[in-house]
């Protein structure tokens, strides 16, 4: 069972937890390798677990350059405490100076499950946004829109299409033959929401960091796929010293590269592409530059792997100047699904697994009261053995969303081991900060509520 591939479905009700197989099996990066400014409690706990190039985000930060956040929200349902989660990570980046893209999944919804437009402006706006206001979004660093009416994310999607299939789709998502199209169609829109902050009319060229749950890493990977191979020129480590770079030949830049319709090479439009790389790579400091158009490589001995971001940027810039459309893979970061309170994932289509933001003070300790418990069936036998706090939700619910005091937390998950904390009190700590927590939410969801057309975008109110 163990050298079993896993699946994660985007869609699914069930996910793996195994995350150590699953950054091996889908290339993650442990995020223990990096130096976060400031890291929330959500780093701190080890709760955010992996990533894909958040390094070329914490460069551009650190240089004072800008960078971009996207997340989405599916406009069906109530949000719950586990999308509350995503929005402290938005939130982390915003404070760090990143601009912020939240897209309204508005067409899949209609599609996939039947909500209306309409319908789903009402939810978006009443369900998320007013929660986001009140979670400390800042509105001026924050748009919203909705897939719908932004025609450029659709255009993206469409576009891009050419540059996957559905063999691809097969081996990421699963699809078979009798997957319904709308699920088909779903995840291209999304590489359009995804690619989209990038272009000269939404923010122009610059890294777009996406943080998800892991289960929607699909749409990550198939988007970054999608955007190197739109690349019109490859970099990658040489085999010996430095960095190798090459041209991608695509139907778009042919001629531009100098490949004539018959299958000749003109030369002279080759070395002016070569000339304008090895300009680009002069302004970038470089002079031990090794230009030979007639294998179509180029080699740069010093570079090194930090000076390869720099180099892609660049060209990448070269790129837009030539015509192209000039797309950086999105970095990406991911964090451990919160635990339902029975047991299970936590579902806005089941709502015993949850805490809702727009629950009442009454519900929410009924909810707990009846949560998971990581303690012994007595009080003598978790006196003598202790209890679970991996499992116990209550615990759980305070280590993620409720307690920010790691200190604290460190002293009563000690103390539920040792059987100095009963199943029944470590319920009542959890009521306690849950209680404090919903009613400062709830005062500040009042207070805020009139702002959320300021989080629109132009194109969306």
């Amino acid at each position: 069972m163990g050298d079993e591939k896993l699946n994660i479905d985007p869609w699914s009700s069930t996910q793996s937890t195994d995350y150590s197989r699953i950054i091996e099996q889908f290339g993650l990066s442990n995020l223990n390798n990096l130096t976060l400014p400031e890291p929330s409690h959500l780093h701190r706990r080890g709760i955010i677990f992996a990533h894909r190039d958040l390094d070329i985000v914490l460069d551009s930060q650190k240089m004072g350059n800008s960078f971009g956040v996207l997340t989405g929200l599916m406009p069906s349902g109530r949000m719950h405490l586990g999308h509350s989660m995503v929005i402290e990570q938005v939130k982390w980046f915003q404070k760090l100076g990143g601009d912020v893209t939240i897209a309204v999944a508005d067409l899949e919804s209609q599609a996939t499950r039947g909500v209306s437009l309409a319908k789903g402006r009402e939810i978006a706006l009443n369900e998320y946004v007013a929660n986001y206001a009140a979670l400390g979004l800042d509105p001026n660093l924050t748009n919203v829109y909705f897939q719908s009416t932004r025609s450029e994310v659709q255009r993206l999607g469409f576009q891009l299409g050419k540059r996957t299939n559905l063999s691809e789709f097969e081996s990421i998502y699963g699809f078979k033959g009798e997957t319904n199209l709308a699920h088909v169609q779903a995840p291209m829109v999304q590489v359009g929401d995804i690619l989209h902050p990038q272009t000269d009319e939404f923010g122009g060229l610059r890294p777009i960091v996406v943080p998800v749950g892991v289960d929607q890493d699909p749409h990550l990977r198939l988007t970054r796929g999608i955007a190197s191979k739109s690349n019109w020129f490859n970099i990658k480590d040489n085999n010996g010293p430095g960095i190798l770079i090459g041209l991608s030949v695509q139907d778009e830049n042919a001629e531009l590269l100098g490949q004539m319709p018959n299958g000749r090479i003109d030369k002279n439009k080759v070395a002016n592409i070569f000339a304008m790389i090895v300009e680009n790579l002069v302004e970038l400091g470089f002079s031990d530059i090794n230009s030979n158009p007639k294998q179509g490589t180029i080699v740069v001995p010093s570079a090194t792997k930090k000076d390869m971001n720099a180099i892609r940027m660049k060209l990448l810039q070269l790129e837009r100047q030539l015509g192209g459309m000039g797309l950086l893979a999105p970095s990406s970061t991911y964090h451990h699904f919160a635990v339902g309170l029975t047991g299970e994932k936590m579902s806005s289509s089941k709502p015993k697994t949850t805490i809702f933001l727009d629950d009442d003070i009454g519900t929410v300790t009924k909810k707990i009261k009846k949560a998971y418990s990581g303690g012994q069936s007595t009080i003598e036998e978790h006196r003598r053995l202790g209890g679970n706090p991996d499992i116990d939700v209550a615990y759980q619910y305070m280590m993620y969303f409720f307690e920010q005091d790691d200190t604290y937390l460190a002293e009563i998950n000690s103390d539920y081991r040792n059987g100095k904390i009963l199943a029944g009190e470590m319920k009542q700590l959890c009521i306690d900060k849950a209680t404090e927590w919903m009613s400062n939410h709830i005062e500040l969801r009042n207070q805020t509520e009139h702002m959320v057309e300021e989080f629109l975008a132009l194109d969306s109110r």
